[in-house]
């Protein structure tokens, strides 16, 4: 068995693609905070591919670790030489392996707060990237203050802003990034915080990669398959999508050239992926949870989970769109349950489950009020959220508990808890919720999704539900 580093990527065996580059040539350019599964999968992939062409080598990244727990992936790629494989898995079962060689470098904020502000006042950094997950924006977020402290520093130093880069799940990502790093910055510095809304770039994107977490087995079976030893593979689908506001004043990566859509106006594409993909996620979450499966491509072998997708697809997110150029939305949908179905995937629905706090508003929600608004259905939509109030009960159909991972997890089980005596006592949270409580043409549907997963469980209820 091999293990992966720069002196052994010679030696790995040939159906393992590794860098067509000269590692030691490539200088950083971005700095990038949050490098997990997904950054790995997605934009450092980008990056390497683009670098194989023989571009970009002065656009290496440097990654950040803010949280304590970041110090096994600054162990994982400091014992790599910062590589590490990428197993694109087929549904037909194949095994595409490539080493990524785009990441030069990796420091954990923690140890060296220093060491990542020298990074960001660096003149070569032209952009800062993020996958932060949707609770980093905010006005306590120390990724931001980090950020914000980095922008101070070069401005006092009469260096150019880099542009911030968010590549999280949220609508209009990139405008959000911008008021809560003002905020955040507003707190300190009025005249700071007025410099970044008019002179830092926060350009909009959109991200879309299937990666689940890594597990035992996928490291196991890169060792037995392809004789590489890596602390820390990524495994993800083949499919791959990157939107991007071109707006970056220093400069970019030429990403168009590997596949990225370098465009205008992000929004219709992120809205076509947040109110299709996510909630079409969210869809078969909670009711797949409750039903007994664990995966998500079990749950698309149910052809009634086929239909609950295409109909909520069809009925419900798609009629909230704008158009979306260049988009077979038919086809879309139904691209999406083919990857959803990728079983060698091995997505779990419990990853699906998870922060839905962050979810359910976010993706969900927009399309509920907006169907509401013009008359349109949200019967799908309803038994999606009763079926994450019943999930949030805490206890399977089994009387099995159920783990709620949720940076709310206390409040959620606490609503969840009452609903016994007060049926809508999950929707009576205004910051998750809005006003939807008091929305009759919600709430009469809602109130009979939960009754019938409660009395009847998650398989019959769906199975009544496609069938109105």
């Amino acid at each position: 068995m091999t293990a992966l580093n720069t002196r052994t990527l010679a030696t790995l065996r040939p159906e393992v693609a590794v860098p067509a580059y000269d590692r030691a040539r490539v200088t950083p350019g971005i700095v990038h905070f949050g490098v997990g599964g997904f950054h790995r999968a997605h934009q450092a992939m980008y990056l390497d591919a683009l670098m194989n062409t023989g571009e970009a080598h002065d656009w290496g990244i440097v990654g950040v670790g803010s949280l304590p727990g970041d110090v096994r992936m600054r162990d994982a790629l400091g014992s790599q030489d910062c590589l590490y494989t990428l197993v694109e898995k087929a549904p037909d079962g194949s095994l595409a392996p490539r080493v990524i060689g785009s990441i030069v470098d990796y420091v954990l904020a923690p140890d060296d707060p220093e060491a990542v502000l020298v990074w960001l006042v660096d003149q070569r950094i032209r952009i800062v990237s993020l996958t932060i997950t949707e609770g980093g924006y905010s006005a306590d977020s120390p990724t931001l203050a980090v950020i914000v402290e980095g922008l101070k520093r070069r401005r006092q130093a009469g260096v150019a802003p880099f542009a911030v880069l968010s590549c999280d799940n949220i609508p209009g990502n990139g405008a959000m990034a911008r008021r809560t790093t003002a905020e955040v910055a507003r707190r300190e510095d009025p005249g700071l915080a007025d410099w970044i809304e008019s002179e830092v770039a926060f350009p909009n994107a959109m991200v879309d990669r299937i990666t689940p977490v890594t597990t035992d087995a996928d490291r196991a079976d890169l060792s037995d398959r392809f004789d590489v030893e890596d602390d820390w593979p990524v495994v993800c689908e083949p499919f791959a999508q990157w939107v991007i506001e071109d707006h970056f004043p220093l400069g970019r990566p030429a990403w168009e050239k590997v596949g990225a859509q370098l465009v205008d106006d992000v929004e219709p594409y992120e809205l076509m992926k947040l109110r299709l993909l996510n909630c079409g996620h969210q869809a078969i979450a909670y009711l797949g949870y409750l039903s007994g499966y664990r995966y998500a491509h079990e749950a698309v072998a149910d052809p009634l989970f086929v239909e609950l997708l295409l109909g909520y697809m069809e009925n419900e997110g798609t009629p909230t769109l704008p158009p979306v150029p260049g988009v077979d939305l038919p086809a879309y949908w139904r691209e999406l349950v083919e990857r959803f179905g990728n079983c060698h995937i091995r997505d779990t629905l419990a990853r699906l489950c998870a922060e839905s706090s962050d979810r359910i508003p976010t993706w969900l929600l927009p399309v509920i009020q907006s169907q509401l608004r013009t008359g349109g259905t949200v019967h799908r939509s309803a038994l999606i959220v009763a079926s994450w109030a019943r999930y949030a009960e805490g206890v399977d159909e089994k009387g099995e508990p159920i783990e709620i991972v949720d940076q709310r997890a206390d409040a959620v089980r606490a609503r969840a808890a009452r609903q016994q005596e007060d049926p809508l006592a999950f929707l009576r949270a205004p910051d998750l919720f809005a006003d939807l409580v008091d929305q009759p043409r919600f709430t009469e549907i809602y109130l009979d999704a939960l009754r019938s997963l409660h009395e009847h469980g998650a398989h019959a209820t769906l199975e009544a539900w496609v069938r109105r």
